[in-house]
């Protein structure tokens, strides 16, 4: 069974014929490692900063696939695609207007290679990108900045999160920071 960046066993998709009951046809996809993410409301569980204990964590543990001199590169924890990565300045800052030129600019150059080596490593057709300044803005982690680089394929919706609140990752984490960590230009 494969497992999650943490050693964590990761589940597979089980087939309904399997459960008891009526077959239905039906795969179900188990995600138990979600359940710390729905029972905490979608804020991280922790009341520290996720974004300042992980440069303090190997890259493995931490999900980092860059580390630069202002900012660094990790993996979402809780991403809504494979591949979905957060640019982070060291400095606990909350808004983008409290960088200094050279977090920002450090930010913008890192935000570039992540789509250069996004493309290289899966070929998604778009990206989104950005970032939520507050939490009534929909920023997660409002207290320290983090911007978004999502990348996106033409058939990477499906139903699932419209009427299952269910995002199908089909990577896992720590291939995923592996594979991006490789290809990261030095």
């Amino acid at each position: 069974m494969p497992t999650d960046y943490d050693g964590t066993a990761y589940p597979q998709a089980e087939s309904a014929s399997d459960l008891a009951g009526v077959p239905d046809g039906l795969s179900r996809l188990w995600t138990p490692h979600r359940i710390a993410y729905i029972e905490a409301g979608g804020v991280p569980s922790s009341h520290e900063c996720p974004f300042c204990v992980a440069p303090t964590l190997s890259d493995e543990q931490g999900l980092i696939v860059h580390r630069g001199e202002h900012a660094f590169v990790l993996m979402n924890l809780f991403p809504y695609n494979s591949g979905h990565l957060l640019i982070c300045p060291y400095r606990h800052v909350a808004g983008y207007d409290e960088t200094t030129e050279a977090e920002s600019a450090e930010m913008t150059h890192l935000t570039q290679t992540a789509m250069r080596v996004l493309r290289a490593t899966s070929g998604p057709a778009g990206f989104n990108i950005g970032m939520n300044q507050g939490a009534v803005a929909g920023a997660g982690v409002a207290a320290h900045l983090h911007q978004h680089v999502v990348p996106r394929w033409a058939s990477d919706a499906n139903f699932f999160p419209i009427i299952a609140q269910t995002k199908a990752i089909p990577k896992l984490l720590g291939d995923a920071r592996r594979e991006l960590a490789e290809a990261w230009p030095v």
